[in-house]
């Protein structure tokens, strides 16, 4: 059955369908989310992971951040039992014969470090493939802890857990999502499921907030980098594959791990817009198509709008650019490494690429002016970092 909620996404209650064969996904309960344009904080290649469980004895909490989706093999049992692509844990019991049911408080637990701390917008709880042995309810709690807490840390008395998503019933082989209200910076989740059960997948999505003292203390940084708080904000084409890839951490390992638009049958380009973690002076760029070799961007320039005399550009959509790499030539499988004549002062990006094709990776290399450092400590300080 399924429930809308006004308020919010869609919720799934109850069991699905036992699988039949075919297609897995075929009867799989999904919605449109309204916060999965935001970065995944979760994502285990921003750096993510589960650090402890209470349980997980039919599957790994690891599992929980693998990117994609989960995968489904009806054949494939071990030896404690069928083997699952996500979180599972033990069914539980009661004290005695006389009382063999669960608690009401009785509830299995996930420690999870996100990639980067950042304000949580958006939580899937993603139950697919667990048909009859999902939770029958989770709850999702946030804190900010700085460095690298030990579970133990996380767990002790004195730190402060923040409901983002309270108790609620979730669906089976379903894409359960909790918009979040809370406006404060999170290091770490404790995903609850109640009383027991399976979830495949969790992404947590999200605005980057980087700790402005470690951006200090680097000086010159890609101010565009997922990671260091730029995001990505429209983008022409997303037809293979989304535009944030060209700002995560590392290069591309594969074809798929950078940007490709579909082929052009006009005489337009494509572009992708880009806000920088603050008002930041631009002194280097790179441009990497590492694994586009066939479907690599001809042409390349980028732009930037905002900061210095030209004021904040707000959503930078009708802002005044100011092109500080003129259209040059890009090589297949390449990185393009372009230092500029003078600083560039922006607050906003924009990488055109001609016609079509694809970039694996954009960095500006650069540091905060006066004012973006500022703008970034009292935006920290505001969410309690």
């Amino acid at each position: 059955m399924t429930a809308q909620h006004p308020t919010g996404p869609a919720r799934f209650t109850g069991d699905a369908h036992p699988y039949a064969g075919g297609d897995p996904y075929a009867d799989y309960r999904t919605a449109d989310f309204p916060f999965i344009h935001h970065v995944d904080l979760a994502d285990r290649r921003l750096g993510a992971a589960v650090v402890a469980a209470n349980d997980e004895f039919f599957a790994p909490r690891e599992n929980l951040l693998v990117p994609g989706r989960a995968e489904f093999d009806p054949e494939h049992f071990g030896h404690k039992g069928k083997v699952m692509d996500g979180w599972e844990t033990r069914r539980r019991r009661g004290a005695s014969a006389g009382h063999p049911w669960p608690t009401a408080d009785d509830h299995d637990w996930a420690l999870v470090r996100l990639g980067a701390p950042g304000v949580v917008r958006g939580i899937v709880v993603d139950t697919a493939h667990f048909r009859g042995n999902y939770p029958q309810a989770v709850s999702i709690e946030g804190t900010a802890v700085p460095g690298t807490p030990s579970p133990e840390d996380l767990l002790a008395d004195d730190v402060k857990w923040t409901t983002l998503v309270p108790r609620t019933p979730v669906g089976g082989h379903a894409a359960n999502g909790f918009v979040v209200a809370a406006e404060q910076l999170v290091t770490h989740l404790r995903v609850n499921q109640h009383p027991d059960g399976g979830i495949a997948r969790l992404r947590v999505y999200g605005d980057v907030v980087p700790d402005p003292e470690w951006l200090r203390a680097l000086g010159t940084f890609d101010v565009v980098a997922l990671e260091h708080g730029g995001r990505v904000e429209d983008a022409s084409d997303l037809f293979y594959s989304p535009a944030t890839n060209t700002i995560r951490p590392g290069r591309s390992r594969t074809m798929d791990e950078g940007w490709e638009t579909r082929r052009r049958r006009d005489r337009d380009h494509d572009w992708i817009r880009y806000r920088l973690a603050a008002e930041a002076r631009i002194r280097a760029i790179e441009i990497d198509t590492a694994y586009l070799k066939g479907n690599a961007a001809g042409w390349a320039s980028v732009s930037v709008s905002g900061g210095g005399a030209a004021g904040d550009a707000g959503s930078a959509e009708d802002a005044e650019w100011r092109e500080i790499l003129p259209r040059t030539r890009l090589q297949p499988d390449s990185n393009h490494r372009f230092v500029l004549p003078a600083e560039a002062v922006g607050t906003h990006a924009r990488v055109d690429i001609h016609p079509d094709g694809g970039i694996s990776r954009l960095r500006l290399y650069g540091s905060l002016t006066e004012e973006g450092a500022a703008a970034l400590r009292a935006r920290h300080q505001e969410l309690g970092g």
